[in-house]
């Protein structure tokens, strides 16, 4: 199974024993970015993660908004880049830029 695969398996395993999850997903990416779109990261209502959107240097971020899209419901698009001033802050600093959509599942 790729990677890919065994991320979706957590998030549907997660959904069947009824845990509250949130499905990031690289939509986007411009640059130099660490993770290639189609990426992803599960993260569970008590902060639990599998995956990754970034090699670590945004997971902090996105894990902190797919717990208010667990809590709300309501999905989000997310972007980092050297541009922004949240993407130093988080530590994406490698030049690129990279778009997460952030949903919730089960």
């Amino acid at each position: 199974m790729s990677d890919a695969t065994d991320i979706l398996a957590t998030a549907e395993r997660w959904a069947s024993e009824g845990k509250r999850a949130a499905l990031a997903t690289v939509v986007e990416t411009w640059g130099s970015a660490p993770r290639p779109v189609g990426s992803h990261l599960v993260i569970d209502e008590d902060g639990g993660f599998e995956g990754s959107v970034s090699g670590g240097c945004v997971e902090g971020a996105v894990i902190s908004e797919a717990l208010d899209v667990i809590a709300s419901g309501e999905p989000k698009m997310l972007e980092f880049g050297v541009a922004d001033e949240t993407a130093w802050r988080v530590g994406l600093s490698c030049g690129g830029r990279i778009r997460v959509y952030v949903e919730r599942v089960g």
